[in-house]
């Protein structure tokens, strides 16, 4: 039966609508957090009249945050962050049945991905939700005349952050930016856990080879990081960290990880995992010397962590063995393998980070928003954190949901720690 809608949008295939609304019930029902503030703002309506822009990874999550966006009023373009992880049923279910007008394609170009941020822009939002912060550097350097519209950006990612902070620095950021990504239960647990399990399943389900007793690279030891080198020791691999900040080293070491300089990394990893958000963390050198059969992909939020131009100058020859796996053969006859375009591997062969973490990162984007519109015009054009109170909250409600009940400090206690005549 064929699907009509008058929403505007630009998806794959809008009759895959019935399979992407169970996708997103699916995820629903691991996301109570997400549910508690969807219902609320169903109420209060905080968005009402106001204009977003939000660039995501279009998942069954992602659509719960949409769903959460819209019944709070506002009217909002969801398009891709990144060009192969779209979920192309979610996104045709976000426009037939809840009415979001989405332009997204699983495996879209970057003309079209670069179309499609013009679109969102033409929206003139007032409120931008970032993964990257492409949106706004579009804006800002493309598209100055849109800049008196916005009143506040969120970002999600770290790579992000750092991007804002280099436009706070130089002067170029023209409102107030929340740092999604560094609240408590964001960072803690979607960036540790979520890359973690998900980046080993997009591995898996790119190759299906046996991990255990593979040497395992983790290219970067921040908060993803330390999730993908955790996971990759549960499922038994040898894992090796490579870092530039000396602190992240020692605290590497001191998790029991071998530590050493990715030239040396390069000649013995099977298995190599970028997490750093920055260029050319695996360049021509590292490729010239890797073993034959090494497979590398990046959980990273941008392709270039790997220097893929390089290694296809150097490659004789290229073929395509599975979906999401890509070998080069170089002069010498051995073969790299790179999994998802160099794209991030988790979203590009797996779905993601499960819905129990993205609850909790969500639910921290919808405060962001709602925060946003309460404090305009009060926050200075910068990065700013959101209070520490939007942790606990969040925090509180996820152990209610997952039936945990914890301590609470006795009068006598809480007179202890914030009081210096109390002896020790």
């Amino acid at each position: 039966m064929a699907v009509v809608t008058t929403v505007p949008n630009e998806i794959r295939d809008i009759t895959l609508a019935p399979q992407g609304k169970k996708q997103i019930e699916w995820a629903d029902r691991d996301m109570p957090v997400l549910a508690q503030i969807r219902a609320r703002f169903a109420t209060e309506k905080p968005f009402a009249g106001l204009r977003l822009a939000a660039c995501c990874h279009i998942t069954k999550e992602t659509a719960n945050l949409a769903r959460t966006l819209k019944e709070g009023g506002a009217d909002t373009v969801l398009i891709a962050s990144n060009p192969l992880s779209t979920q192309d049923d979610v996104a045709a279910s976000l426009v037939a049945d809840y009415g979001v007008s989405v332009y997204a394609l699983k495996g879209e170009s970057v003309e079209t991905y670069t179309k499609h941020v013009n679109i969102a822009l033409d929206h003139k939002p007032h409120i931008v939700i970032d993964d990257g912060s492409d949106v706004v550097a579009t804006l800002v350097k493309e598209r100055p005349e849109l800049v008196a519209n916005v009143f506040g950006s969120t970002e999600e990612t770290t790579t992000g952050i750092v991007r804002l902070e280099a436009m706070e620095k130089d002067g170029k950021l023209p409102w107030p930016a929340i740092a999604v990504n560094n609240a408590q239960t964001k960072h803690f647990f979607d960036n540790r856990y979520g890359t973690g399990q998900s980046t080993m399943d997009g591995i898996i389900r790119a190759t299906n080879i046996l991990l255990a007793g593979k040497n395992v690279v983790t290219v970067g030891y921040g908060w993803c990081g330390k999730g993908c080198a955790m996971r990759a020791r549960g499922l038994g691999a040898n894992v090796i960290v490579t870092e530039v900040n000396p602190i992240r080293a020692i605290e590497a070491v001191m998790d029991g990880f071998r530590v050493m300089p990715m030239h040396e990394a390069a000649a013995i990893g099977d298995v190599f995992v970028t997490v750093t958000g920055n260029r050319h963390v695996i360049d021509k050198a590292h490729f010239e010397v890797m073993k034959d059969g090494a497979i590398v992909c990046n959980s990273g939020h941008f392709d270039l962590e790997l220097n893929l131009d390089a290694l296809a100058a150097m490659a004789t020859s290229r073929q395509q063995i599975r979906p999401f796996m890509e070998e080069f053969t170089k002069s010498n006859g051995k073969r790299v393998l790179v999994l998802g375009e160099g794209r991030l591997i988790n979203l590009a062969a797996a779905e993601g980070h499960p819905a129990s973490v993205m609850d909790m990162s969500f639910a921290n984007q919808a405060l962001a928003v709602e925060y946003l519109v309460k404090n305009k015009g009060k926050l200075s054009n910068a990065v700013h954190l959101l209070p520490e109170q939007f942790d606990i909250d969040i925090a509180t409600l996820k152990l209610q949901a997952m039936g945990v009940s914890i301590d609470t400090l006795t009068p006598a206690m809480t007179e202890y720690m914030n009081s210096w005549t109390v002896g020790t």
